[in-house]
């Protein structure tokens, strides 16, 4: 699921609403500063984010602006645990969808939440931070990946 572009929410239910709780209780744990549906096995395009005491989450988020030039900052992620890699990511990012009442939202930042903008918004189009990476460094990082005792 974590290489397939997630599936648009087009009716807000009880299932998309647990899915929120779900999500918003995942990213409250320490260390995490954000968790898309489909790192805990849901195919829809929503994520939850825990940045500076702010928690929030988005349906449908689209990445509409970034800005800046790229610049490696240390990146790893719950999906492949233990691994640090320096990833390219913009210092800012705005994201755009909607909440549980289908009303507009926009999440933008600089810093970890612009990196947590990205890096959750790649996910649900199926792309893991390691896809980012440069050739040496992914090269190392499959290597990682390969030999570690949760592959």
């Amino acid at each position: 699921m974590l290489k397939t572009s997630s599936d648009p929410i087009t009716d807000i239910d009880d299932r998309v609403r647990g899915l929120v709780d779900d999500l918003l209780d995942s990213v409250r744990l320490p260390g995490r500063a954000g968790v898309a549906a489909s790192q805990i096995g849901v195919n829809l395009r929503a994520f939850s984010y825990n940045v500076d005491g702010e928690i929030g989450y988005i349906l449908n988020p689209e990445l509409v602006e970034t800005r800046g030039e790229a610049e490696l900052v240390d990146e790893g992620c719950l999906s492949v645990p233990g691994l640090w890699y320096p990833t390219p990511r913009y210092p800012f990012a705005r994201v755009t969808g909607i909440d549980l009442d289908g009303n507009p939202v926009e999440v933008s930042g600089t810093g970890v939440l612009a990196q947590a903008l990205q890096h959750e918004t790649d996910h649900l189009n199926g792309m893991l931070y390691l896809d980012r990476l440069g050739k040496e460094h992914r090269r190392a990082a499959m290597k990682e990946v390969r030999e570690s005792s949760w592959f």
